[in-house]
């Protein structure tokens, strides 16, 4: 496969990395969205200019990823898991002691939510609790933009409108037929001032591209939750959304060995709304993931330095003084 080198006017400004520090091969997990492969292309960039790393980066999803840890304890970093969606098989492996969770590696996770545009806020205050939009339904234009069907949040939001009573007030549930048309009904309403209200999440494109409040749906219940998520939960209770932990992990093995790497990755982290906000620009000059590499690593450098030990720091000092 053929790997990209995050652009030659960062490369050209660097000096070739001190061969003292060959911290050899290392095997990264690569997901297959967005916010995933801009983690990846940082960090690749870094190890290799930084730490002299020799990097492979392999094209992975959160199931083939914890199987391949499980079955051949490779590859040894996956720098953006979600636990929530990796079930028995991941909890398995921190059980048996074969990986090391090194840091939240989006903060504080992923979000979900049911939201309103900021300017709708700012203008009707009581619209930023579920009880004022009940009370309300006109000022949200009288419609819940729901998840389409398949989708996990379209069982919760389903059992979410039953218990909040959406139609009961006059709030009529509009199940979409795809994530596109989802996306685009908060676009068309941003761009025209318009009433929106629905489901959504983040890091997402559209939620760094349009401003939105969430909805105080009131305390999380985690019981109510679980039985949010079936179905066929007769009489579901109102919750709000928990935040989804997104981890950094690390084979016991690799992290054991390479204490350096560790650190590293330890301190790689990126707010979930700048991550949004990063994936908004790559969408806007419709970038490819190495653009928005060097975007993010041109633009946040007093952040990505503090994940460096000395040497590295050393190392990336002519883009760092740039």
């Amino acid at each position: 496969m053929k790997r990209y080198f995050l652009g030659t006017a960062l490369v050209a400004a660097m000096p070739v990395a001190a061969a003292a520090q060959d911290c050899g091969e290392v095997s990264i997990a690569e997901m297959n969205w967005a916010s995933a492969q801009i983690v990846v292309a940082v960090s690749e960039f870094i190890l290799t200019q930084g730490y002299s790393c020799d990097v492979t980066v392999v094209p992975s999803d959160t199931t083939p990823a914890v199987t391949s840890l499980s079955e051949n304890n490779e590859p040894d970093v996956v720098p953006e898991m979600w636990p929530n969606s990796a079930g028995a098989a991941y909890e398995k492996l921190k059980e048996n002691g074969r990986i090391v969770e090194l840091t939240n590696v989006l903060d504080p996770g992923g979000v979900e939510g049911w939201w309103i545009p900021t300017y709708l806020a700012e203008e009707h205050p009581e619209l930023t609790t579920i009880e004022g939009v009940l009370a309300n339904p006109e000022l949200v234009g009288g419609m819940f933009n729901n998840c389409p069907d398949g989708w996990g949040c379209r069982i919760v939001s389903d059992n979410l409108a039953r218990a909040y009573d959406l139609e009961g007030n006059g709030i009529e549930v509009f199940n979409h037929g795809s994530g596109e048309t989802l996306a685009t009904s908060m676009a068309s309403a941003y761009e025209n001032e318009e009433p929106w209200f629905g489901y959504y999440w983040g890091p997402t494109t559209p939620l760094g591209k349009f401003d939105m409040t969430s909805v105080d749906l009131g305390d999380y219940d985690e019981e109510a939750h679980a039985a949010n998520q079936n179905a066929d939960t007769p009489d579901p209770k109102p919750s709000a959304f928990p935040t989804a932990p997104i981890l950094t992990v690390m084979t016991k093995d690799f992290s054991d060995n390479n204490p350096e790497l560790a650190d590293f990755f330890s301190k790689v982290s990126f707010k979930t709304s700048e991550m949004s906000q990063l994936l908004a620009w790559q969408d806007e000059n419709n970038a490819s993931t190495e653009e928005a590499a060097v975007y993010y690593l041109q633009n946040n450098k007093e952040v990505w330095s503090e994940w460096l030990n000395d040497e590295a720091r050393g190392n990336l000092s002519s883009l760092l003084e740039q």
